[in-house]
């Protein structure tokens, strides 16, 4: 993680103190003290501390900016953006709206689509929730490779320290199913796979053509290993390949026969109904995959993740029912409406969400006694230290005021630029927010959003 440039001046500042589901337990997640020379913390870093039943920097004891001062702040700059902007600003305590621009205006979100997607799933799955792939007996000399969902399973041996979670590996998952074919004196097999998980089209409605050919995304199916990418673990090369399930079950073959079972790719199946376990692996938690697909902004976890909700809320695992399954989640958390999405990730030109349901979605996870969906605020970048939201962002005069005291998930699409998070106000109150720029016509400057949400951080507004 690079240093911020020498002479940054950063006033001192934690973000969220968060609750986990845990009784009497609260996981912080920290922003570095300002003060100092900034040494942020990674990503994953976790320090577990005792706590009593609030929230104190979401709580009462400092007051509320007054609306009208907050908006003789943010006025100018919204007035001189060169690009329409809606907003929407929230007390995150409260959920009493404190500022409002275009706030009921719907806008093309982009990627703060995953918002919606991270907080559905915490919501509808648990954060403990796992997504299994596994391995069963298929018919004579076959086995069968049951895709679960998850596009995180990895063929790659080691994973970089504190970079990710500890994704699933295939190569354990051959090592389980070798071993338990030697068992039976099996040394030779083919190998189906079965992607029932998953129904409908591999693309959603509102992406552009060159999103699979530029590497944004792989084509959605319930058997994916490493993203679907061509060169997995080089940066690189973001090329994906066309058929994710075939990939899949041939890296899968070459894994199996070096454990000692000779093993070919063969085709696509259904596996026989109570067919004998082979091996079993399974994702990361959902709330290690919420933090993972918010800070790295990741499509393909996004796209797992909105399908996850409509299997668990008994609908087909697909677009269509993805989208109308968070869409319900969020109506039985109080979100209203102002939400249509056709994906989760966001890559969709046709989804729309309104500042105000964005700041209302923001507002929940950062709220005390919805613990369970903390993981969509702290997978969130730190402004000018991590994720999308890392320098050279909040490094600028208008808006290195920001850099560490501001949390939030960057959107960016053709002509479009959103931002919304949270942010500590100079009183110590929480506020959510959220900024939508452009029409997707004319070219837009995220760092205008950037001081937006720095005034927020700089506002002692009474």
């Amino acid at each position: 993680m690079p240093k911020q440039a020498t002479g940054l001046a950063l006033s001192t500042l934690s973000l969220l103190t968060v609750f986990t589901a845990s009784a009497g337990l609260a996981v912080a997640k920290l922003t570095p003290q300002r003060h100092l020379v900034p040494q942020p913390p990674a990503v994953a870093e976790r320090a577990t501390v005792r706590t009593g039943a609030v929230l104190p920097a979401a709580g009462t004891g400092a007051r509320a900016p007054d609306p009208a001062v907050l908006a003789r702040s943010l006025g100018p700059l919204l007035a001189d953006a060169g690009a329409p902007i809606s907003a929407a600003v929230t007390d995150a305590a409260t959920r009493r709206p404190l500022f409002a621009a275009g706030a009921d205006r719907p806008a093309t979100p982009a990627s703060t689509t995953k918002l919606v997607t991270s907080v559905a799933a915490l919501a509808a799955l648990g954060p403990a929730h796992r997504i299994a792939t596994r391995t069963v007996r298929g018919g004579d000399g076959e086995v069968v490779l049951v895709g679960g969902g998850d596009p995180t399973v990895t063929t790659r041996p080691t994973q970089k320290p504190q970079e990710d979670p500890a994704f699933a590996s295939l190569a354990d998952l051959a090592r389980q199913t070798a071993a338990a074919l030697r068992a039976v004196g099996a040394r030779e097999v083919r190998v189906d796979y079965d992607v029932s998980a998953y129904q409908g089209p591999a693309t959603a409605h509102g992406w552009k053509p060159n999103y699979l050919p530029d590497g944004e995304v792989a084509p959605v199916s319930a058997l994916t290993v490493d993203e679907g990418r061509v060169a997995p673990g080089d940066p690189s090369r973001d090329q994906r390949v066309s058929d994710p399930p075939a990939a899949a079950t041939a890296a899968f073959a070459r894994l199996l026969t070096r454990e000692g079972v000779t093993a070919r790719p063969g085709r696509r199946t259904t596996a026989p109904r109570g067919a004998a376990a082979l091996g079993t692996v399974l994702s990361p938690t959902a709330a290690e995959l919420v933090e993972h697909l918010m800070t790295h902004s990741d499509n393909d976890v996004a796209e797992a993740m909105v399908r996850q909700v409509a299997i668990k809320m008994g609908r087909p695992g697909s677009f269509d029912a993805g989208a109308q399954a968070v869409t319900q989640v969020l109506a039985g958390l109080g979100v209203p409406g102002g939400i249509r999405v056709n994906d989760g990730s966001g890559l969709s030109t046709a989804n729309q969400i309104t500042p105000a349901a964005l700041a209302e979605v923001v507002s929940l996870a950062a709220a005390p006694d919805r613990p369970r969906l903390r993981a969509a605020i702290t997978g969130m970048p730190v402004a000018g230290f991590s994720g999308t939201l890392d320098a050279p962002r909040y490094t600028l005069p208008g808006s290195r005021a920001g850099a560490g005291a501001v949390r939030a998930k960057t959107g960016t699409l053709a002509g479009v630029s959103t931002l919304a998070g949270v942010a500590h106000d100079a009183d110590g109150r929480v506020l959510a927010f959220a900024f939508m720029m452009g029409d997707g016509r004319d070219a837009v400057d995220p760092a205008v959003l950037d001081r937006l949400a720095a005034v927020l951080a700089t506002c002692g507004c009474r």
